[in-house]
């Protein structure tokens, strides 16, 4: 007994394994978390390492170029980069991909305990991370209000962060920017001179009272009582009357010799959102979470925490979550949109409501099953995945098409019903079965490929087959199932009386029979005409091919986020007030000319491309691609004419699309075309460098370039007399 005889001999049985595969997959649908790609885990480690105040020179040469060289011989290594800048040292190390990321970052710490030995004593030991897409915050809040800067800042670290943190599937919160509290003990040179007293004596004593003490238990009556001696400073007060010296037996107290107060560290970075100074708040999630999921529990969060601290106002200035929702909707709709649209071919060409319902149910029921892959298959539900799905519903109605055209075609001949149903279904299985297992053949192979393309289309692929084989097990059961039930011949045919549908019914199948007919006409004058046919089916081919040329390659299309960035950089060393007159001046410019802008966030001291005092950046929020005649990119290009003559200034714009692909690079710069020149004079090196910038300029369609290295900030050196 065949499947599908058995379905029709079983209908209770095959309708109740239907609704076990619909159940499964709503349940599954419902717990799939929603993602813009597929999870991606980048062969990438980073290597960070602080050695504060210290020049990018000093910085290569001691701690740089031995973390190469150590880790230069890991296995799996395909590439080490580096950059030292200004107490910091970065060193990427990219792996082959299919290199188990976790053995490769023990390897690499196995080599960096080696290493430590040689780096400088008073250096921050190395960390090591992984590249993680959520690295990247999913929100960026921004905090505003007229309250005392010091006290806004201690109001967001002590009653906003801990609450967002709650929020389930966030990994960590980021506050940029905003005053914070710092007590500052200003030293007064010519009372220390007088008095001889050590600077270092005076932290370490200063050190030395600032601190709690255990001192272990004793036994007191029934109980055994913990020591402590708390000596923390709790008042300013008691800064002052440290005790920090004896001079002839009398006390000097710190008062003495300089003044304390509560003031607030020095700003390094000045944050702006919709020209007001404030505060910016980075929310990232946890790896593997729903992004979507937990921007909506952070979202319902910030409404609770504006009703309890009205006197804060927290704006969202960036959200990725939003993104990714309407590209998911997006591709829900084209895919709900295709599946009805074949409904209607269906309707068109069987001319038959009943007929068209057998197959329109087998649609759903394809689609339902094959979330219950995307589950238990550990898938995200994404464009990739949705776009399997879009991909197959026109694939998913041949099988049942087929099964239910020769099912009708022997039905019409006078068969009786079921058996038209049993022997139609039998005559065509080998078929359909075979051309499912061809169509699969096609996309499986995608499961193979290698690297950042094999991660990100292998759900595609499996999506799309397992579609297909939910499709075909429809086709054989529930088709042939519901034809032995419902299938009725054609009004038409059975003589109903004149209607609306009689006369629709009519006139499909006089269009069709016409298609018919024009479609012989021409097959009879391609055969009578063979030559003609196959010099046209040449130049056709011959002619794709030469045009293959033309046609453009790209990794990802380019996407509209509604976001527009603008990078603006000075001359190394320049003071944070005069980087913040600039950035005001290119908001300005920014306003004027960009009307669609909904939200303008501005940050100067760092952040950016580079780090320090002498970059910022303003992130310009623009309302939904709907609502404007102009593109992000658009926007952007627009730009760099008004922004291209500020003095003193080089400022760079970009649209944010494919931010959200998250660095498909695995950590590397936004560049589209990198140049490398290597060797070792750094000077000519330079020189080099220069002279490719030049040229690279000039190349049509290139609008930004940068170098890589650059000028430490300015130094004064003291040259010590050794002979003295």
């Amino acid at each position: 007994m065949t499947l599908s005889e058995f379905s029709i001999r079983r209908p209770v049985f095959a309708t109740m394994i239907t609704l076990v595969v619909i159940v499964i997959g709503v349940v599954a649908l419902m717990r799939l978390p929603v993602d813009l790609m597929p999870e991606i885990t980048y062969p990438t480690l980073n290597v960070n390492c602080s050695y504060e105040n210290t020049g990018p020179e000093e910085i290569e040469e001691l701690i740089t170029r031995p973390i190469e060289e150590a880790l230069s011989a890991v296995p799996g290594v395909e590439e080490v980069f580096s950059t030292s800048s200004e107490g910091s040292s970065s060193v990427r190390i990219t792996f082959d991909w299919g290199v188990d990321i976790d053995d490769a970052a023990d390897d690499v710490r196995e080599r960096l305990d080696r290493v430590i030995g040689r780096l400088p004593d008073d250096v921050q030991r190395p960390t090591l991370r992984k590249f993680d897409p959520a690295q990247m915050p999913i929100l960026q809040i921004g905090a505003l209000s007229n309250l005392d800067p010091i006290q806004t800042r201690r109001i967001i670290d002590e009653q906003i962060i801990y609450r967002l943190e709650r929020v389930p599937g966030v990994a960590s919160v980021d506050v940029m920017g905003g005053r914070e509290r710092e007590i500052q003990v200003n030293l007064l040179p010519e009372k220390i001179k007088a008095l001889g007293l050590p600077l270092d004596a005076i932290t370490t004593k200063i050190r030395q009272e600032n601190i709690d003490l255990p001192i272990g238990q004793v036994e007191k009556g029934n109980y055994e009582v913990l020591l402590r001696i708390p000596g923390a400073y709790t008042d300013i007060n008691q800064i002052r009357e440290t005790v920090v010296a004896f001079r002839e037996g009398v006390p000097i107290h710190l008062k003495e010799i300089a003044t304390v107060e509560d003031a607030f560290r020095k700003l390094t970075r000045v944050v702006r959102i919709n020209d007001k100074p404030g505060t910016r708040i980075a929310v990232y999630k946890q790896s593997g979470k729903n992004t979507v999921a937990i921007a909506r529990g952070v979202k319902a969060e910030l409404a609770n925490i504006q009703r309890d601290i009205p006197q804060i106002d927290l704006v969202l200035v960036t959200d990725s979550a939003q993104y990714i929702e309407r590209a998911i909707r997006n591709v829900s709709n084209a895919a709900l949109y295709g599946g009805i649209l074949a409904v209607f071919v269906l309707l068109f060409f069987l001319a038959n409501v009943r007929s068209t319902i057998v197959i329109g149910v087998a649609i759903p029921v394809s689609v339902i099953g094959t979330f219950a892959l995307i589950y238990f298959g550990g898938f995200t539900l994404n464009i990739m995945t949705l776009g399997g799905l879009a991909l197959g519903i026109g694939m998913m109605v041949d099988n049942g098409i087929v099964v239910l055209e020769n099912i009708y075609r022997i039905y019409e001949t006078g068969e009786e019903r079921r058996k038209a149903a049993i022997f139609g279904s039998q005559e065509v299985t080998a078929a359909i079965l075979a051309s499912t297992l061809t169509t699969v053949a096609v996309f499986m192979p995608m499961v193979f490929v290698r690297g950042m393309a094999g991660i990100i289309f292998k759900q595609l692929a499996y999506v799309i087959s397992f579609s297909l084989f939910v499709s075909l097990f429809v086709a054989l059961t529930m088709v042939p199932m519901l034809s032995s039930r419902f299938l009725r011949r054609s009004e038409a045919d059975a003589g109903a009386a004149k209607s609306l549908k009689t006369r629709a019914v009519k006139l499909t199948r006089g269009s069709i029979a016409r298609l018919e007919k024009a479609y012989r006409s021409l097959l009879g004058y391609a055969l009578d005409h063979r030559g003609l046919v196959l010099g046209l089916a040449v130049f056709l081919l011959v002619g794709s091919l030469y045009l293959i040329r033309f046609v453009g390659n790209e990794f990802m299309p380019p996407t509209d986020e509604g976001e527009v960035r603008v990078s603006v950089e000075m001359e190394v060393g320049t003071r944070l007030g005069l980087m913040d007159d600039k950035i005001k001046t290119v908001s300005d410019i920014v306003r004027r000319e960009v009307p669609e802008l909904v939200s303008l966030e501005e940050s100067a001291g760092g952040g950016g491309w580079r780090s320090g005092a002498n970059t910022g950046n303003i992130t310009v929020k623009l309302v939904p691609k709907t609502q404007r005649a102009r593109s992000s990119e658009q926007v952007a290009n627009d730009l760099r004419r008004p922004l291209a003559n500020i003095p003193g200034v080089i400022v760079r714009t970009r649209a944010s699309g494919g931010q959200q692909m998250m660095g498909m690079r695995g950590g590397g710069g936004q560049e589209r075309l990198q140049v490398e020149i290597r060797g070792f004079d750094l000077t000519v090196a330079q020189s080099l460098a220069q002279q490719v910038r030049q040229v690279i300029r000039n190349v049509p369609g290139v609008t930004d370039t940068r170098v890589s290295r650059e000028v430490g900030n300015p130094e004064e050196l003291f040259i010590i007399g050794r002979d003295a």
